[in-house]
């Protein structure tokens, strides 16, 4: 491809960013980012809010509304890291209690610990053997048994990969499925933590492959073990700020394309409804399926995007009574059911060297085949679900209600939705990346965008 090519990037979050960083790193310097909101980073949002020190004094501190952590296996990142002259290596530790709804601790017996470590064991043999190519970045291939893509083990650190493995197509069933195949039920509770109560979804309706290629064996490690975690003092917003200030071209804000029109050459697109703008490619880092509203998809387009899902998922920062403050994070086992999708599964208390602060509180509203809970219904039941934990809520601060974790329901992923859509990359001069293409974390949207520009950028 011409180095002189005129590239249209869509979306300023983490997608789009560091798909300018690869293109640049590839000699490819004529990019332009669209970012229709005032800010970058997507769901990596960082606000400031106040927190008393250990001094007794009140100061602002950065509270994560999006994106929390990361770990080891987050390469990409990394990499996005050292660009844009940041680090995890001051993050506040991370620390965690299990909780039943009333408050009390989750005692758990011996055994039944032991159960679900060798559940756990079992399952991470299986995947290292059985289902060889399981971890591989994006789906491409996976329902016809095949795996192609950046591998990110600590061995292999996001080297290409391919080949073929028939068992790889049980990936396409719900993980519970999954799990029962294999005889590995007991191992689910050990995934559920950072899935479900993160607004992944439950494991009744989720393809196994989305949970396993964000959950790998070395990554869940990696959670069961919290002072391994990344965190960010001034936020994950910050490693997409820094990538954005140290790119040639930074995003433009406020700036909503609102109409995209393709030709055999060439891509013409407007900006808050001004005139067009030429471009040579396209690349979409925003949600596939909002196209079909700004663009000239078409009927193949519309097709596949009309069959993305996405779950609803919301994050409040609220407060308690000073005195009654809690000094981590709890996780409510009990709520991470489809039967109690709308209460609260989690409430990250972020800074362990600090009093009072905002805790952000972490609520599921919706399940596929099921009647969505009501937004202001969720709500409530989150505020009432922190008063029945003995935690009161005496001021909630801010509501973030997002769009989260793009998919495909486990019958579209085996009939090979994946493979079609990437059959669309490069025609009509458009190219698709962002969290449905691979998954809606961080690290794997860099991870894609990166392999992205190897395979056509070049």
């Amino acid at each position: 491809m011409d180095r002189n090519s005129r590239i249209c990037i869509v979306g300023g979050g983490p997608a789009g960013l560091s798909l300018a960083m690869y293109l640049e790193k590839n000699g490819f310097g004529h990019y332009t980012i669209f970012e229709r909101s005032g800010r970058v980073g997507g769901k990596a949002f960082s606000p400031l809010m106040k927190v008393k020190n250990s001094k007794g004094e009140w100061e602002d501190r950065t509270i994560e509304m999006g994106a929390v952590m990361g770990c080891d296996t987050y390469f990409a990142v990394h990499e996005c890291e050292e660009f844009g002259h940041t680090s995890h290596a001051d993050g506040p530790q991370m620390g965690r209690r299990f909780m039943n709804t009333d408050g009390t601790p989750i005692k758990e017996s011996k055994l039944g610990l032991l159960k679900k470590v060798m559940k756990m064991r079992k399952l991470n043999h299986l995947l290292a053997t059985k289902y060889k190519g399981y971890d591989v970045n994006g789906h491409r291939g996976v329902a016809q048994g095949r795996y192609e893509g950046p591998c990110p083990s600590p061995k292999m650190k996001l080297a290409h990969i391919e080949g073929e493995n028939p068992n790889l197509k049980d990936l396409s069933m719900p993980f519970s499925e999954f799990l029962k195949l294999n005889d590995c039920e007991d191992a689910e509770l050990v995934w559920k933590g950072p899935f479900t109560s993160f607004g992944y979804g439950y494991f009744d309706e989720i393809p196994a492959a989305y949970v396993l290629k964000y959950l790998d064996a070395f990554t869940v490690k990696q959670f069961l073990s919290t002072g391994r975690l990344w965190t960010w003092k001034n936020g994950t917003n910050s490693i997409w700020t820094g990538v954005n200030s140290a790119l040639r071209h930074p995003a433009n804000l406020n700036s909503e394309v609102t109409a995209v029109r393709r030709t055999e050459d060439h891509v013409y697109v407007r900006v808050n409804g001004g005139e067009e703008q030429e471009f040579d490619k396209l690349v979409i880092c925003t949600p596939l399926e909002m196209f079909t509203s700004y663009g000239d998809a078409t009927e193949q387009e519309r097709e596949l995007f009309g069959k993305i899902q996405h779950k609803e998922y919301f994050t409040m920062a609220v407060r308690t009574e000073e005195e009654k403050s809690p000094d981590i994070s709890y996780y409510y086992f009990a709520n991470m059911t489809p039967e109690t999708r709308g209460h609260l599964m989690v409430f990250y208390h972020r800074w362990p060297d600090a009093g009072a602060q905002p805790l952000v509180t972490f609520t599921l509203r919706n399940h596929e085949g099921a009647e969505d809970v009501p937004f202001d219904e969720a709500r409530d039941t989150t505020l009432s679900d922190m008063a029945k934990s003995g935690l009161p809520v005496m001021k909630t601060e801010r509501i973030d209600d997002w769009y989260y974790f793009p998919h495909v329901s486990s019958a579209d992923y085996a009939d090979g939705w994946y493979d079609k859509v990437e059959a669309l990359q490069g025609e009509r001069n458009t190219y698709f990346a962002g969290e449905v293409m691979s998954f809606g974390d961080m690290e794997e949207t860099a991870e894609y965008s990166r392999d992205l520009v190897r395979r056509f950028f070049h």
